[in-house]
């Protein structure tokens, strides 16, 4: 990639990480749009590395609720931290499991399919807009929702279905108080992207001889900065309900990129 190239995808997936778009969907269409050629694990590299930057500017904005819950966890009792882990942990199974053993099926979809980006960018659009529709009830995250939520995310790795959308989506359909919903979901992907890069680290996948350094760096850097302006906007959109203005984006997007698939 050209340095301009990984600032501009930089840009795409820290805005469209916490906003409920898919930073994934974006991150192959700016790819297609700009000519990148990686594919395989290169391509899959970059977008977890991207992913990782804004994992970072969620601790960040989440920096006093992460520390909360390890002074929790730390005090070795049974307390509001450690159940709110738990129900972190349990939502990461079904993703992780996903992870694991489709790890080569999920890399191909990672590999300029533009057609399946703009079907699952429709399928986006209409969470958002049910979830908009739903009643607040006020209700926090049960562990049964906490798993419910956590196959929302593994469904969410596919390009085009956006991660937080499905989560706070799913959660607000399930009744959980917004605020609520996007913390949970904000947090439930940290440990996942951590997870993801040690387990490509202690795979060798990511090497000296197969890493553009220059420019992952810089692309690392604006996806941490953008993330923490879009983190914090999107908590406050999903506390005012506007989560149909995006399902309107989704429908226009997801489009675009099934005509441009076809052209």
């Amino acid at each position: 990639m050209e340095i301009i190239k990984a600032i501009i995808l930089g840009i795409v997936q820290g805005l469209t990480e916490f906003l409920p778009v898919s930073s994934s969907g974006h991150l192959e269409i700016a790819k297609a749009i700009l000519g990148n050629e990686d594919v395989g694990e290169l391509s899959m590299m970059t977008t977890v590395v991207l992913h990782f930057a804004t994992a970072l500017s969620t601790i960040v904005i989440f920096r006093k609720d992460v520390t909360e819950i390890l002074r929790g966890l730390f005090q070795f009792k049974m307390n509001d931290e450690l159940l709110f882990s738990l129900k972190i942990i349990l939502s990461m199974i079904p993703a992780a499991f996903v992870g694991f053993f489709f790890e080569d099926i999920i890399d191909s979809f990672f590999n300029h399919q533009i057609l399946l980006v703009g079907f699952m960018l429709l399928l986006t659009g209409v969470v958002l807009l049910l979830a908009d529709k739903a009643k607040n009830t006020g209700k926090g995250v049960s562990f049964k929702n906490a798993f419910i939520i956590g196959i929302a995310q593994a469904i969410a790795i596919l390009p085009g279905i956006s991660r937080s959308g499905s989560t706070i989506g799913t959660s607000v359909l399930l009744g959980i108080d917004r605020e609520k919903s996007a913390r949970f979901s904000f947090l439930m992907v940290v440990p996942l992207i951590f997870g993801k890069i040690a387990k490509d680290l202690l795979d060798g996948a990511f090497t000296a001889d197969n890493i553009p350094v220059v420019s992952l760096t810089v692309g690392f850097i604006a996806a941490f900065i953008t993330g923490l302006i879009a983190c914090t906007w999107m908590i406050a959109i999903v506390k005012k309900s506007k989560l149909t203005y995006f399902s309107i984006y989704c429908f226009i997007v997801g489009t675009i990129a099934i005509v441009w698939s076809m052209v």
